[in-house]
């Protein structure tokens, strides 16, 4: 079936290289990565010089001070790992700590809490991964010294940049929130007002923090001054953080999640404590029993199927997953081909609420993210899903130093007595879903996006588009989506859908049952790298955020460049 051209259309265009693809949700962030490369660094090194740069540009989104997760492939020895360097609830942390809401109204988040404590301030810090983990990552993979993959991020954040419509407008909404915290107030509301597109952003205490941090490596904050001036911080506003929750935090290293699809195509991504990928592979398995090319992309057969299948997803999800290592996950069974065929033969013509099923079965015994996508022509390859949670986290500044802290704790379900309930030293569940997939056992796209619970329903849309429709991997992240989680009596029951879509297939969804509800965009901005046959790199990132790829190709002067004349 012929997609329509409205849906094949991009408002940004790809990038090309044949040596490397650096793709963020920032330019200045993809150019430091692309510097990175031409120092002479690797696939990792760009990463992470990358993300470094990203907590001075995209600062809502990603913090030292942060989590977050890698999937990644070794180039020599083609060995797709994990890592999982996401948050950890303070030891002190009870279930009872936060107080749930009792009478949510319709657009409060459906983990919301009495005087918002699991989402502002103080209490709402989780212990944070991010830096121990960029860390590990460079230097167990990287070629470079961490000051040298460190450099662009404190020259940005000494220099300054410029503001983007992007910022500002993350700002403009985060306002009251910032604005409680003098040392946050001091960068993003100058003059007591929301930066505006163009302003000259400077951090220079952050700038010290980077260069300290370049020279000390990671236990400047696990154990030195800076986890001290956070855990100062905490102790004057009743905060629970404690040194020892920084000095015991450990990263952990998984193997991936993996499953296939239509055969040809092998997906990896981030196993249980993040849902994401466990749920991509579960719901390719169930589309996979079914023609999805010729139902046509953005048709209502199209969109109903998919809706049906992610509200059964998200019904398991709210069941069986948490911190796998104190709730029993039954991974195994949920990618598996058997349930997701039973569960395909739940999906009928109508809109239906869908129960959990029980995977346990076929078991075997014994909104605000960022995520950057890296290739190199060494075969290497980063997809990694970095965040503080919220825009600006817990919106806390520690004094003197520049860092915000994240707020993930505001994910844990603040009711006992659930596979997701808080507990000291317990990882929240998370969505993010770094992915990289392989095609015929070769390196073919990496890609992954922000957007909170989100995410995994529409990492699993852009796969589809790429290998049943065949978009492009600009079209593919651009391309509108939906999103749905079928709770019954919550916002979540509706069908949330992009406005690009076709006002009858609104129609006829509803004529299905389908509550539609349309909205700007579902999801944050995707981006990713796809490989070629001839082994071109292509770099894609949607309107959704400031995402901008940039390629390498070229390279040293040929062999002949270097003789002056021919021998007589």
């Amino acid at each position: 079936m012929v997609i329509p051209d409205r849906y094949l259309k991009t408002i940004k265009q790809e990038a090309v290289g044949s040596k490397g693809m650096v793709v963020t949700n920032h330019p200045l962030a993809s150019s430091a990565g692309v510097e990175t490369l031409a120092k002479g660094g690797n696939a990792f090194d760009a990463a992470v010089a990358s993300l470094f740069a990203l907590t001075v540009v995209e600062p809502m989104m990603v913090s030292m001070s942060g989590a977050g997760f890698f999937v990644y492939r070794n180039g020599k020895s083609g060995i797709i790992s994990t890592l999982d360097n996401y948050a950890v609830a303070p030891k002190a942390a009870t279930e009872t700590m936060f107080t749930p809401v009792k009478d949510r109204k319709p657009d409060q988040y459906i983990f919301e809490t009495i005087s918002r404590k699991n989402m502002i301030g103080h209490l709402s810090v989780a212990t944070p991964g991010t830096l121990k983990g960029w860390e590990h990552v460079q230097k167990k993979q990287g070629k470079l010294t961490l000051p040298e993959v460190m450099s662009p991020a404190i020259r940005l954040a000494r220099d300054g940049y410029r503001a983007t419509a992007f910022l500002s407008y993350i700002v403009k909404n985060a306002e009251k929130d910032l604005a409680l915290y003098e040392d946050t107030a001091n960068t993003f509301l100058p003059r007591g007002k929301p930066l505006n597109p163009g302003d000259h952003v400077k951090m220079p205490e952050y700038a010290d923090t980077l260069e300290k941090v370049s020279k000390k490596g990671s236990d400047y904050l696990y154990k030195g001054e800076l986890g001290k001036a956070i855990i100062d911080d905490m102790e004057e506003n009743d905060g629970i953080l404690t040194m020892k929750d920084l000095a015991d935090y450990e990263l952990t290293m998984n193997p991936p999640v993996s499953g296939t699809y239509r055969d040809r195509y092998t997906i990896y991504s981030m196993a249980p404590g993040s849902s994401g990928g466990t749920h991509i592979i579960q719901m390719l398995n169930i589309l996979e029993r079914f023609n999805v090319r010729d139902l046509g992309f953005g048709s209502a057969d199209h969109i109903h199927l998919f809706t049906e299948t992610l509200k059964i997803a998200f019904a398991d999800r709210q069941e069986y997953m948490g911190d796998p290592r104190r709730v029993p996950v039954p991974v195994e069974g949920l990618t598996s081909k058997e349930y997701a065929a039973e569960r395909a033969h739940e999906i009928s013509e109508k809109a239906q609420i869908f129960s959990n099923g029980d995977p346990t079965v076929y078991q075997n015994e014994g909104q605000n993210t960022t995520h950057l996508s890296v290739m190199d022509v060494e075969g290497n390859i980063v997809a990694a899903t970095q965040t503080l949670n919220t825009a600006f986290g817990s919106t806390v500044t520690v004094p003197g130093t520049g860092m915000l802290l994240n707020n993930c704790m505001r994910l844990f379900d603040p009711r006992p007595g659930q596979a997701n309930s808080v507990a000291g030293g317990k990882r929240m569940l998370s969505s993010m879903s770094p992915t990289i997939v392989l095609r015929d056992e070769k390196p073919f796209l990496c890609l992954g996006t922000p957007g909170g619970i989100k995410i995994f329903p529409a990492i699993c849309q852009a796969l589809v588009n790429i290998i049943d429709y065949d978009m492009t991997n600009q079209q593919a992240v651009e391309a509108p989506r939906v999103w749905t989680m079928g709770i019954p009596g919550t916002p979540e029951e509706r069908l949330h859908m992009e406005a690009e879509f076709n006002e009858a297939v609104f129609e006829e969804l509803r004529n299905r049952g389908h509550d539609t509800f349309k909205v700007p965009k579902v999801a944050g901005g995707m981006n990713g790298v796809l490989v070629d046959e001839d082994g071109l790199l292509h770099g894609g990132a949607c309107w959704r955020a400031d995402g901008t790829p940039m390629g390498i190709s070229g390279g040293e002067a040929a062999e002949k460049a270097l003789i002056d004349k021919f021998e007589v």
